[in-house]
């Protein structure tokens, strides 16, 4: 099944906190190594992390759905987490698969 949407803004993974006494060490190390992902307007259903995004003119893979690893950092204030799906630009899973 396919799902249309677009990419609605590129956002840092890491969130800024209020003061030190509420990060964690998790937040630290995204505060240390931020990188972008993409928020989009689509729905991401359960199931669909690493589904791939791609732009529909070219057929391109541009990123990968994944809402645990993003909600987990930028929404872990909020009471009740959004609806909002998030997308890991691929640009990071071609450095992940090229190694060290």
């Amino acid at each position: 099944m396919t799902h249309r949407g677009i990419i609605s803004c590129v956002v840092p993974l890491a969130v800024p906190q209020a003061g030190t006494r509420t990060l964690s060490s998790a937040q630290l190390k995204r505060l240390n190594h931020p990188f972008e992902v993409f928020q989009l307007d689509a729905v991401a259903y359960p199931g669909n992390s690493g589904s791939p995004v791609y732009e529909l003119a070219h057929g391109e893979v541009v990123a990968i759905l994944n809402s645990v690893l993003v909600k987990a950092a930028k929404e872990s204030v909020l009471k009740d987490p959004s609806a909002i799906a998030y997308a890991i630009p691929v640009v990071h899973l071609k450095a992940l698969l090229a190694g060290p």
